[in-house]
């Protein structure tokens, strides 16, 4: 990021909420904490950043191409600091890591992408195949899927090998998984936290069909952008 879309950045920040001026050097000094967490807090944290929603309307409209899916049920985890933070505590507690082994999941996982979402699709009868031009769209809330502040995602599978990245709950199989990459720096960062903008917006599209669901921005990933 340049000096100037830093200097922007840090003014849409602290313009758009009291909190944005977290420094990253503070979010560091709370980093050990989490290896405290007893496993129901581990879970609250990654339940608070898990969203449902569903693509395409609720009732079966098809007259041609009955064979692709009416709808898809959607859910999405947005893997902030704190979830990943969760998820290796929770891996931890599970197989008796250290808390160096902990500490190293957690900078495995946060050198893999600026936001990554993990996005789960489970289609609606038809093939039950999703085709592989589905697009996700990441934008602040309320704007058009056009605007200058969204950010196309890129699926990125090899992130599922990434272990503080698989969410804090056990895979449902009738979900397809995907690990998808928003790069947010710059000016696309600088509009994704524009002053004003508390909430962002995913969009899941599929064969014209859209899902969209929604996060408050955490004030941790707008830290870390800032220090980017």
């Amino acid at each position: 990021m340049t000096s100037t879309a830093r200097l922007l950045l840090t003014a849409a920040i602290a313009l758009g909420s009291a909190n944005a001026s977290v420094s990253q050097e503070h979010v560091r000094r709370g980093d050990r904490e989490y290896l405290t967490w007893t496993r129901d807090r581990a879970e609250s944290v990654g339940r608070a950043m898990r969203v449902n929603g569903r693509v395409g309307g609720a009732f079966d409209l098809r007259v041609l191409h009955t064979e692709h899916s009416y709808n898809y049920k959607l859910r999405a985890t947005w893997l902030s600091p704190e979830v990943i933070r969760a998820t290796a505590r929770l891996a931890q507690l599970s197989d008796g890591l250290t808390d160096d082994q902990t500490e190293g999941l957690v900078g495995e996982a946060e050198q893999s992408g600026d936001i990554i979402l993990l996005i789960e699709i489970d289609p609606r009868e038809g093939s039950g195949v999703i085709p592989l031009d589905w697009v996700a769209l990441l934008q602040p809330k309320g704007s058009s899927d056009d605007a200058p502040g969204t950010i196309r995602g890129e699926s990125v599978p090899s992130l599922r090998a990434v272990r503080a990245l698989s969410g804090v709950f056990r895979r449902d199989y009738n979900y397809e998984r995907f690990w998808v990459v928003f790069r947010a720096r710059g000016d696309r960062a600088i509009r994704l936290l524009a002053s004003g903008v508390t909430e962002a917006e995913l969009v899941v599209r599929i064969l014209n069909k859209d899902g969209r669901v929604t996060w408050r921005i955490p004030e941790s990933v707008k830290a870390l952008m800032l220090a980017q």
